[in-house]
């Protein structure tokens, strides 16, 4: 399995990176699979860097704010109007109401909406798409949110989308190789609750889920991310990184 970071600024789309979007490739049966974990404001653009966005083979959405599935109307318009014709359908899971909510963004009646573009499913039972299982574990959010757990070959890729503390989080993240974490808040400041992640509460999640490496993600352009990535270091002595717009992470099947 392989990571590239497509996308990782928070909230919105900073200077140096798209908003939130992960490629995941994996070869299988005699091809390479793709997935891509959120598609968020900017995201489809950088995409072409790294691959043929046509090749991808599923979207799995953590959420439904604009920074985190909102270049879903640009795709849509991309495998819908392509020069080589119409594209295959492709399968996106996310919340329910995940159809609507994109088809309102682009303006389109809810029906077909991007139904005949996209085979829309809401999160529920694990997913096998390919060499991947991706199993969606409900956390904390003003809307309906999810993280993420990946596995693949035998290695464990854990991303939290966005969310504030809570024990869901240590379920998804558990004895994961990688630990993709949003840390989108500062400690000692006067945070929301059941919003964000600090990069202190970052590392102590890590910590605590005996996490093998950890990725600090989803950092606002208005933060100094050096300042999360102290806080994580206080508390989490493995491997510990800032994501960048594309990086690449290598995971050896076991």
């Amino acid at each position: 399995m392989r990571l590239t970071v497509v996308g990782c600024s928070g909230s919105y789309p900073g200077p140096d990176s798209p908003a939130s979007c992960y490629l995941l490739e994996a070869d299988h049966e005699g091809r390479t699979w793709r997935v891509l974990l959120d598609l968020g404001s900017g995201a489809l653009g950088a995409l072409h860097r790294y691959v043929d966005p046509l090749t991808i083979d599923a979207v799995f959405l953590s959420h439904l704010h604009a920074d985190h599935c909102l270049d879903l109307c640009g795709y849509h318009v991309m495998r819908k109007y392509h020069p080589t014709g119409p594209q295959p359908r492709i399968g996106v899971w996310g919340p329910v109401g995940t159809a609507d909510r994109v088809a309102r963004a682009y303006d389109l009646p809810l029906d077909p909406g991007m139904t005949e573009e996209f085979d829309f499913h809401v999160w529920g039972a694990p997913v096998q798409m390919g060499p991947f299982t991706v199993e969606a574990v409900e956390v904390v959010h003003p809307v309906p949110a999810f993280s993420l757990r990946v596995t693949c070959g035998g290695r464990v890729l854990a991303y939290t989308g966005d969310s504030g503390p809570c024990d869901a989080l240590g379920h998804a993240a558990r004895g994961a190789d990688l630990l993709l974490a949003e840390a989108s808040f500062e400690e000692g400041t006067d945070n929301p609750a059941d919003l964000h992640l600090t990069g202190r509460e970052c590392g102590e999640l890590a910590s605590s889920a005996g996490v093998r490496q950890l990725v600090l993600t989803h950092v606002p352009p208005w933060h100094d991310p050096q300042v999360v990535l102290a806080e994580a270091k206080d508390v989490y002595d493995g491997p510990l990184a800032l994501a960048r717009a594309g990086d690449v992470y290598e995971f050896p099947a076991l």
